[in-house]
């Protein structure tokens, strides 16, 4: 179960669809030139393969435990996240007058791309820092980011997202917990949240949990939450940590995978004294959070790229070194590596073809965030509508990829001690957290479809078209897209769009996925490899994807043909 960074794939990606060389030409990004961003992708493959992949068997088999009040991670963690911290990883793209590199956000992409590939459960716990970090910087007042961004950028403090209740699981809208001023500008926090990804651990100095709560009198639903800053143990007005805050996790999710990621339920003010503050106005939380969990999405595409490779490294691996019968129609009968015979050659194929199309996405959705960092005009709104598809497609991908892996293994595969079946089981996570890809496809046909009549989502689409002209079966599918789009626009009720979202938002994403890797194989660094790749990804990738053109026009009437009690029946 070794990792090695697949750093030349990175470097293409990153020059090509992130178009780090355009960034660099910017003032803020001027630090970003060709030897800093090799040292930097290069440099964090060799860290992450040294500290945290040797990690991510041993965090599978005893995972996050807690005890007496306390949650501990095996041997070895707390080493390798202290190396990350003083190394300044989790720095790269902060904010320089905080102590960030102040780098593009293409490169923090990069940092927690190896990292998950090495070992993803480790990786949630700057992952779910970065999305404080974000809310923060973006909501919080000038005394909030000066008592907590430097410690969170640095990753000395850890920071979470608390939006989940028993009662309320995507319908944010009906939590319960409480938030009462208690008449010196601070609140008194009361309630539960679950699914708390590393809400309690021994790693971080101190961890700052962004918390969704109801204030006294406030409007029904999701207009009434607002967000609050309640750290683990009180912060001084000189910046020392004080005493513990009334907040404990009373247990750990025993779950399918992701084992040493500790994923807590929450109690927030059991003796009354859960003291928080306010971030950004009242009954704006939900506005707040979705700056949290905009990043948070992005990053989880991300973690479909992250286990795609894990995977597709460990499989290729095996295909090689396992030999098993003569090949096929071969005069020759003595055994071959599985790796000769054509199934397993058509699923190593497809996994690359899917994990760097993936990739591909991943670097461009990155690129066009930095763009509209910079203020250039449509990247920001492109962006948005890039979040859907990389987080939807990007961790189905994941899913794919570790189960063709298992498969690639036969039996062994099947078997945990090879370690196949522990990608298959940490993938699994990704299309559900942070908003079900179902939910992601939602958004991109009732918001993202609507940004400018419809403007954005479609020259996104129809510049894939064009661009990919010369490749039918990429640019029928990227037009059959602008022609559904405007179908779901003009004509389809909203139970019709929604009835089509899923098989909409994969084949948006395959084509954008698809144009991106043509641009790699027309780069030419990639050689004949890449050529093939992005070849197989047109002519058996794209055509499926444009086959779901059904699927998305179909419309709501036969999922509604069976009264409920019927279809659970």
């Amino acid at each position: 179960m070794t990792f090695t960074a697949p750093t030349a794939e990175q470097v293409l990606a990153i020059r090509v669809n992130a178009g780090i060389e355009e960034l660099a030409a910017h003032p803020r990004f001027s630090a970003a030139s060709a030897d800093v961003v090799e040292a930097i992708v290069e440099g964090i493959g060799q860290f992450a393969a040294g500290e945290f992949a040797p990690l991510n068997r041993i965090g599978d088999l005893e995972g996050a435990r807690l005890a007496n009040g306390t949650v501990s991670l095996p041997a070895g963690y707390a080493e390798a996240y202290q190396a990350y911290v003083e190394q300044g990883w989790n720095a790269i793209s902060g904010d320089e007058g905080f102590g960030g590199q102040g780098l593009p956000f293409t490169l923090a992409s990069n940092v927690i791309e190896n990292l998950g590939s090495a070992n993803m459960a480790f990786t949630l716990l700057p992952l779910l820092t970065v999305g404080a970090i974000e809310a923060i910087s973006h909501h919080g007042s000038a005394a909030q980011k000066a008592a907590y961004l430097s410690r969170l950028i640095s990753g000395e403090w850890s920071g979470t997202m608390n939006l989940t209740e028993p009662q309320a699981g995507s319908d944010v809208g009906a939590l319960r917990t409480t938030a009462t001023p208690r008449g010196d500008g601070t609140w008194a926090i009361k309630g539960t949240k679950i699914f708390i990804t590393w809400g309690e651990h021994d790693l971080s100095g101190n961890i700052v949990h962004l918390v969704l709560a109801r204030t006294p009198g406030a409007p029904a639903g999701s207009r009434g939450i607002s967000l609050f800053i309640v750290p683990k143990f009180h912060i001084g007005a000189d910046g020392s940590l004080g005493g513990r805050n009334d907040l404990r996790c009373v247990s750990l999710e025993h779950k399918l995978g992701i084992m040493a990621s500790p994923t807590c339920v929450m109690s927030f003010g059991d003796n009354d004294e859960c003291i928080g503050e306010l971030i950004g106005a009242e009954n704006e939380g939900l506005k707040c959070m979705f700056t949290m969990m905009n990043s948070a999405r992005i990053n989880v595409g991300n973690q479909g790229v992250q286990i795609a490779e894990r995977a597709l490294q460990q499989a290729k691996t095996y295909a090689r070194d396992r030999v098993q019968s003569a090949r096929a129609g071969s005069p020759d009968k003595n055994p071959v590596a599985i790796a000769e015979h054509p199934d397993v050659r058509r699923m190593l194929l497809r996994m690359r073809a899917l994990t760097e199309g993936a990739r591909a996405l991943l670097y461009y959705t990155a690129g066009m965030i930095d763009r509209g960092a910079l203020g250039i005009e449509g990247a920001q709104p492109r962006a948005d509508c890039l979040v859907p598809l990389l987080k939807a497609w990007g961790t189905d991908v994941g899913c794919e990829v570790a189960s063709l892996g298992v498969q690639v293994h036969g039996g062994m595969g099947f078997i945990e001690e090879t370690g196949a079946a522990q990608h298959y089981r940490d993938a699994r996570i990704a299309p559900i957290y942070e908003g079900t890809n179902g939910i992601q496809a939602a958004d991109l046909v009732t918001r993202k479809l609507g940004y400018e009549s419809g403007g954005v989502l479609t020259s996104l689409l129809t510049q894939a078209a064009t661009e990919t002209g010369d490749v039918p079966e990429l640019s029928g599918l990227a037009e059959d897209c602008v022609a559904i789009a405007g179908w779901m626009a003009r004509e389809a009720s909203l139970d019709d769009r929604l009835a089509g979202s899923v098989p909409f938002c994969t084949m948006c994403a395959v084509a954008v996925a698809g144009w991106q890797l043509l641009l790699q194989a027309r780069d030419g660094a990639g050689g004949e490899a890449k050529r093939v790749v992005a070849r197989y990804f047109a002519e058996h990738i794209a055509p499926e994807a444009r086959g779901l053109k059904a699927q998305a026009t179909a419309g709501a009437g036969l999922l509604y043909a069976l009264d409920t009690e019927a279809l659970a029946g």
